[in-house]
């Protein structure tokens, strides 16, 4: 089907990822990050460590990136042991995680000035969704390379949207994000409206997942963290969805349009941080809104 696979960024949604394209794609794949449990892990699925970034570009035509941030895709793609220093026509550069749109242009040309191809392909859902093959890709890529890339995708992902050139997976991306983010400020603030009213939170929700209020927030973000309050490291982090916001804020700029509802999740995010939850699984977002309506009184009018 193709040469060799690089994936670079073997955390929470990378591994999964990774051991499904050495289980089901056909081709040896070679995996490079820091940290070495993963790399040992992934050594049980046929996993091979590549000792550096020009170690991978030397083997591998096809080079996934799992990173959280746009800011670290560029980092890897820069300096003079980056993939571009390396990057060949033979070359096609994925990345998986969500960057900002016009950052994601600018670097596909740079590839392009290499010969090279480049594709965004941002994935949507859950870790489970990872490990089960079941995720959801929106891909910002040529025809051609959609095609090349389709099969490869399909080992980790069961939903594969072609959102249109470099940038358009980005685009929905980011927008995607966006809505949930919304979602979860409202599910939060009918959390706690319902609790101060004497009602119990597990019977809302349960209730709204029978109506036109049902969501994959409110069955997953909602249900699974906000009603335990269970908010684990090691998940989503704040800091993580706060950066995925200000995508779409700096995107809205971009088109003239201003967002009020995610100005809304941004500044609850930034509290969230300033609480000191930056590390925690960002629902916790949640808690902020019950802190901060902790001391008013009920009107009795």
């Amino acid at each position: 089907m193709t040469g060799a696979i690089g994936f670079i960024g073997l955390g929470v949604m990378g591994e999964p990822i990774c051991r499904n394209l050495a289980r089901k794609s056909g081709s040896k794949v070679f995996g490079f990050d820091r940290a070495d449990a993963p790399l040992e892990r992934l050594a049980e699925s046929g996993v091979i460590r590549a000792t550096a970034l020009a170690d991978l570009a030397s083997q591998c035509d096809v080079i996934f990136l799992a990173l959280p941030s746009g800011k670290h895709v560029e980092a890897v793609c820069d300096g003079p042991d980056g993939l571009l220093a390396h990057a060949q026509a033979r070359h096609t550069i994925v990345d998986l995680g969500t960057s900002a749109v016009e950052p994601t242009r600018a670097l596909a040309k740079r590839f392009a000035a290499k010969g090279a191809g480049y594709a965004d392909a941002p994935i949507a859902r859950t870790r489970q969704a990872a490990e089960e093959g079941t995720l959801s890709v929106m891909v910002g890529a040529d025809d051609a390379t959609f095609a090349r890339l389709k099969p490869l995708i399909a080992t980790f992902a069961t939903d594969i949207t072609h959102c249109g050139a470099v940038g358009a997976g980005q685009v929905v991306k980011i927008l995607n994000n966006m809505v949930l983010m919304q979602t979860v400020v409202a599910l939060a603030e009918a959390l706690e409206t319902a609790k101060r009213a004497g009602l119990d939170g597990q019977l809302l929700f349960e209730t709204l997942a029978k109506g036109s209020a049902d969501s994959f927030a409110l069955r997953n973000h909602g249900m699974k963290a906000m009603l335990p309050d269970a908010f684990p490291e090691r998940a989503f982090s704040t800091q993580y969805a706060r950066k995925d916001i200000s995508y779409a804020l700096d995107l809205a700029k971009t088109v003239g349009i201003k967002l009020e509802g995610a100005e809304l999740a941004d500044r609850l995010l930034g509290e969230a941080t300033d609480a000191g939850f930056g590390d925690l699984y960002w629902p916790v977002l949640a808690r902020i809104i019950k802190a901060s309506h902790a001391d008013i009184k009920p009107d009795a009018g």
